[in-house]
């Protein structure tokens, strides 16, 4: 029963575990102001260097991690994940170098990834003390590692947890082969001598359940709590990403204001944290910042989003094909443009060492950044967040979450804006054919308010021609382009 749960000890601070508490909760401005930052989405399943999900679907049989795993390292009825562990050595992981590069790139927080669904804790845990980065595998508090680096960079630090639904989505582990010699044969899951890795289910578990259910004892919600207070008690994240929404209600809740109350002690009384949630009604009034997962909002959102994505896969894998950076800039410049945040997500491989195509994506962002990241940072939307044909035609205000494979590249035709202060910024998505025409910007357009005074391309050093009439804002653009993407034009 929920109210034979023990009382739940959070720290003290403005904050309680109760919704009515928690909407009391605002986007703190330097959030609001940051706009980017990157993810390591690393773990003991991106030492596999396979893809998505490995601990999960080594135990489903015809996957085609299944049929690499028993390739590799041997039938999972033997073989399981817990002794593929090991395989993650992280011998070239050098977390103040890479925060180095990720600061230069212009992001200004770091989420280190803290615990997957595979149960496996990334720190030092305190109870989870068998199957942590510490006891085996690296050998390494990751995420104090990384917490380290991030405040030597300055660089605000983030944790993300994926605990709660381990309780099902590793129930795979419990199964067996459906064909073949060892049919019915219980996979090493099912061994009680390592539920502590891949839980204790009951005999007549419903394995059907969605990967997300909330079906679990409540010795798994009280266990959850105790894994991820600890976390945060720990490391003091100025955010934790949890992926999904507020699991099991009053524990979710509770972990939020802990951490609201345990920043809050850091701030003197004022909370400067944040916690992410899936779910629209979590964060329609205070609580949250809602996170949309590989998805764009439809339009200008009246409070402060984010969208996580990634590069490639989530977790690494030698055979991903990784997003241009064209698409990662734009993707940037047109959530910037709708109030969005972008955390985007470089995975690792074993090594924990970037790879040259990476390298190569990293590198081109933080040249873009150097010229353009004037119309990203401390910015807020403008009226409108853009124009051109994609930017004015119907869309759906429907979840907007796993979209982004249905995005159109932006090109010259598309403008995106941003402001700050006095000043408007037009990002241009790409290179115009001698001159770009902005309608919206028109001396009859109802968005704007005075005429227009002066415009400056960010990145050109010398003057750029222009007219504003009934037609719009029209500027010639110089012989060469100030950068490669978007390029900026500031108004004012």
């Amino acid at each position: 029963m929920e109210g034979a749960s023990p009382l739940l000890e959070i720290a003290p601070g403005p904050f309680q575990g109760t919704r009515e508490s928690l909407r009391q909760w605002q986007v703190p401005d330097w959030y609001r102001d940051a706009k980017f930052g990157i993810w390591a989405h690393w773990g003991p399943q991106s030492a596999i260097e396979d893809g998505d999900w490995y601990a999960r679907n080594m135990y489903v049989q015809g996957s085609k991690q299944y049929e690499y795993h028993v390739k590799t390292y041997g039938h999972p009825t033997k073989v399981g994940y817990k002794d593929v562990i090991p395989v993650w050595k992280a011998d070239k992981f050098d977390p103040d170098h890479l925060l180095g590069l990720y600061k230069k790139a212009g992001a200004k927080y770091f989420c280190s990834m803290a615990v997957h669904h595979d149960n496996f804790d990334l720190w030092s845990s305190a109870h989870q003390p068998r199957w942590n980065a510490v006891a085996m595998g690296p050998r390494r508090d990751i995420v104090g590692a990384f917490k380290r680096a991030a405040d030597k960079h300055g660089l605000r630090f983030a944790v993300s947890e994926h605990l709660a639904p381990s309780y099902h989505w590793f129930s795979t582990s419990h199964t067996s082969d459906r064909t073949g010699p060892l049919a019915g044969v219980s996979y090493d899951g099912a061994n009680p001598a390592f539920a502590d890795l891949y839980h204790s289910l009951p005999t007549d578990y419903p394995y059907g359940l969605s990967i997300n259910d909330r079906q679990a004892p409540e010795s798994w919600k009280i266990h959850y709590f105790k894994r991820i207070k600890d976390l945060i008690d720990k490391y003091q994240p100025d955010l934790l990403y949890t992926d999904g929404d507020i699991f099991f209600e009053r524990y979710g809740l509770a972990l939020i204001a802990n951490l609201y109350n345990t920043n809050a002690s850091l701030h003197n009384n004022r909370c400067e944290a944040v916690a992410f949630s899936k779910l629209v009604t979590d964060c329609q009034v205070g609580t949250c910042v809602l996170d949309w997962e590989r998805g764009v909002a439809s339009g200008i959102a009246a409070s402060p989003w984010q969208t996580d994505t990634c590069i490639g896969e989530w977790h690494y894998n030698r055979e991903a094909t990784y997003k241009s950076p064209k698409y990662v800039i734009d993707l940037l410049v047109d959530i910037v443009s709708r109030n969005g945040n972008l955390l985007l997500n470089f995975p690792l491989p074993n090594s924990g060492e970037l790879d040259y195509e990476e390298m190569v994506i990293l590198d081109e962002i933080t040249k873009w950044m150097a010229v353009n990241s004037e119309g990203i940072y401390g910015t807020r939307p403008w009226k409108i967040f853009g124009d051109g044909p994609l930017a004015t035609a119907p869309v759906s205000t429907l979840d907007t979450r796993f979209n982004e494979s249905s995005r159109k590249e932006l090109t010259a035709e598309e403008v995106r804006f941003t402001t700050k202060g006095d000043t408007l910024y037009a990002f241009v998505m790409g290179w115009p054919e001698k001159l770009t025409l902005i309608r919206s910007l028109a001396t009859t357009s109802a968005f704007l308010q005075k005429k227009i005074s002066h415009v400056e391309l960010l990145g050109y050093n010398d003057r750029v021609t222009w007219t504003q009439d009934e037609q719009g804002l029209t500027v010639v653009m110089p012989e060469h382009k100030p950068c490669n993407y978007a390029i900026t034009l500031k108004i004012v």
